[in-house]
């Protein structure tokens, strides 16, 4: 396993001056946003400009890109032309996780099926794994459904965010059972009335999570994604997150 750090941590920061910080922080491994209502970079300009997308994602402050997470607003086919950019950008900087969330809460589930078995069957063309991401208030909120996901969705797996079992509507639920499907995990610490809160401060069990991560051979990333809060070094969170995840592998 190796840890990382998204994009996302630095929200109001363009895509050169994050990764500069997570340079600064000591990071090695970087999770890439592309999402159409940031402000660093957009699944329109994949698909306008592969080759110069490939290029920024090549100029990463020899950064490793780890994953991307993607918030593609396209719709039609216009969605699936981006998708399809994004796995080739993927496959020429030898990314293999992309991040995407599932349907809200009331999409039809044999839609959801359908869309991403669309999307896992173009991944797989350019080497890629589709990993929906455990979110609550969308389809994939709680375990057991993100299961049946799987089963009908051969090749799909998961972005695991624990904190969506610790708060929000499935608090107190296990994700046990949803390990083996894992692709990619993201991080922060946080309280049943709280995503996130000072490193330390909340009840995300990073030991158990890490020793069952090794039980089903998980190698990739721990990923840090955590927003800045107001009058606390966000500086200082992201070393210690750092530092924290790095003792336990």
């Amino acid at each position: 396993m190796i840890v990382a750090a998204s994009t996302r941590c630095f929200p109001d920061l363009p895509l050169t001056d994050t990764l500069q910080k997570l340079v600064d922080l000591e990071y090695t491994s970087v999770e890439i946003e592309i999402d159409e209502l940031g402000n660093k970079f957009r699944p329109s300009q994949v698909a306008a400009d592969l080759e110069r997308s490939v290029d920024i994602c090549r100029n990463t402050l020899r950064l490793t890109p780890a994953a991307y997470n993607l918030n593609i607003t396209a719709e039609g086919e216009a969605y699936y032309d981006q998708f399809t950019a994004i796995c080739r950008l993927a496959k020429a900087t030898k990314v293999v996780p992309l991040i995407v969330p599932s349907g809200e809460l009331g999409t039809p589930f044999n839609e959801e099926v359908e869309r991403l078995q669309r999307l896992v069957s173009i991944a797989a063309v350019e080497g890629c794994v589709v990993g929906v991401k455990t979110e609550g208030g969308r389809i994939s909120q709680d375990a057991a459904t993100i299961t049946v996901l799987c089963e009908h969705v051969k090749g799909l797996g998961v972005t695991l965010d624990p904190s969506h079992f610790v708060y929000g509507p499935q608090a107190g639920s296990s994700y046990d059972s949803i390990m083996k499907y894992v692709c990619h995990v993201q991080l922060r610490d946080t309280k049943k009335d709280e995503l996130q809160v000072r490193v330390g401060q909340g009840e995300v069990e990073y030991g158990r999570l890490v020793a069952l991560l090794e039980k089903d051979k998980y190698s990739q990333a721990l990923c840090v994604d955590m927003q800045p809060i107001p009058e606390v070094d966000h500086m200082a969170e992201m070393r210690k997150m750092r530092l924290l995840l790095e003792s336990l592998l």
